[in-house]
């Protein structure tokens, strides 16, 4: 217990230093967030920026009240009076040429923006020339399948191995997945400026010391006092609704992006077209997966976390020290969710909901694969990131999230204990 306390107490420590830019920049002038604004970014995919696009916003009665020009990163904003609801245009005679707003997207979108708060507004613009053969697109969304599949994976392994050794299912996941982007944005940027590599690996040494302090400080303590499996789920969901405000209240609203690897030229390979950090993040996966594989397979203590997962009575009856593995596990967990976390904001940007938006796609490929393992959690993520990347060739990219979701329901209805679970009598 003297261990959970000390961990504990780091770990809010580092939500103190965190808070601190914050509180000290109250102390100043108002920053731009206590500001009615709203803003946006113009882009294609993740690297190419517009610069000089015109937006201007108008209220209900149609009285325009702002305009913007988008600056060499793309970004705009346009401070509006008060709340309420505005119409942004976009004027596409100043979009580059070449470029233009994706079939079926108007260049007027609605925005309702709250007193002292950002907007965010989203003009979908660069969408493929339909000439493109439809060889060339499919292998391009195979690659971002992948890309998006590895990312999950890194997540879901986390989350499937604290079900497999401790029953528990973490909806509080999805705010460690946030909780590392945001904690390796605030070292690459505000802590020091660090290389985003080095930012990277202090934030899964912070998302370990506080997965260890969940479970020695707060899990652990509440398994002694013999809570139920359900009642320590209702306390993750308090856990993911405090750590979303937490994060929104110290990092912002708004989506930000890592100061490193941002404006890359694409190299051609055949069919595909992707940039450096895209390759370097799918072999960084890849590494981690695989290391963490062996881990599991080979050393002692990933054959310890199979004997709790099978029986954690009979494991501990054996000698080994249960509680010691599942604080292991929680490390392990933790650590890969904040590095995946890392990884989706340098595919996208940061913001709060980053990893809440991901969460639903995380369980998904846990339960396709079968909960507890993390080779199935592995295989389900693939299938899953494929299947929403692929879709876009027949569907909608609105509507890419309605596939994989749908074959999880199949799959609950057919197979209900995945593709690597075991069957299991209830009752």
């Amino acid at each position: 217990m003297r261990r959970g306390v000390v961990l504990v107490g780091v770990v809010l420590a580092v939500l103190v230093a965190w808070a601190a830019p914050g509180l000290a920049q109250n102390e100043g002038e108002p920053d731009q967030s206590q500001q009615t604004v709203l803003t946006g970014t113009l882009r294609l995919g993740f690297d190419q920026f517009f610069a000089g696009v015109e937006i201007t916003a108008a209220d209900e009665s149609g009285t325009r009240v702002g305009r913007a020009t988008t600056d060499q990163d793309g970004r705009w904003t346009i401070e509006v009076p008060a709340a309420g609801d505005y119409l942004v245009t976009l004027n596409e005679q100043t979009l580059p040429e070449g470029i233009s707003l994706r079939e079926g997207h108007q260049s007027t979108a609605g925005a309702t923006v709250l007193q002292g708060a950002s907007r965010a507004v989203v003009f979908a613009v660069g969408e493929a020339p339909k000439g493109t053969p439809f060889g060339e697109r499919a292998a391009q969304t195979v690659f971002n399948g992948l890309k998006f599949g590895l990312i999950i994976a890194m997540s879901a392994i986390g989350l499937s191995l604290i079900y497999g050794t401790t029953g528990l299912v973490n909806f509080a996941h999805g705010e460690l997945v946030t909780f590392g982007a945001v904690i390796a944005w605030y070292f690459n940027t505000s802590w020091g400026g660090l290389n985003l590599v080095l930012a990277a690996l202090a934030a899964m040494v912070v998302c370990g010391l506080l997965g260890a302090g969940m479970e020695t400080g707060l899990f652990r303590p509440l398994r002694r006092k013999r809570l139920g499996i359900f009642q320590l789920l209702v306390v993750t969901i308090g856990l993911s609704l405090l750590g979303r405000q937490l994060i929104q209240l110290f990092f912002g609203p708004e989506p930000l992006p890592y100061t490193d690897f941002q404006v890359q030229q694409r190299w051609e390979f055949g069919p595909w077209a992707v940039t450096p950090r895209e390759v370097v993040t799918v072999a960084a996966i890849i590494a981690v997966l695989v290391g963490a594989g062996l881990v599991l397979q080979f050393s002692r203590f990933g054959k310890a976390t199979r004997a709790v997962s099978d029986n954690p009575g009979l494991a501990e009856a054996s000698g080994i020290n249960v509680n010691r593995v599942v604080l292991w596990v929680w490390v392990l967990g933790t650590t890969l969710a904040g590095l995946g976390g890392v990884f989706q904001g340098l595919d996208t940007d940061i913001d709060p909901f980053l990893g809440f938006q991901l969460l639903l796609l995380i369980f998904a490929g846990v339960e396709l694969g079968g909960f507890g393992t993390a080779f199935g959690a592995l295989v389900g993520s693939l299938i899953i990131g494929m299947s929403t990347e692929v879709s876009t060739l027949w569907i909608s990219p609105e509507l890419k999230f309605v596939v994989p979701l749908a074959a999880l329901i199949g799959m609950v209805l057919l197979r209900p204990q995945g593709l690597f679970g075991i069957k299991e009598r209830v009752g």
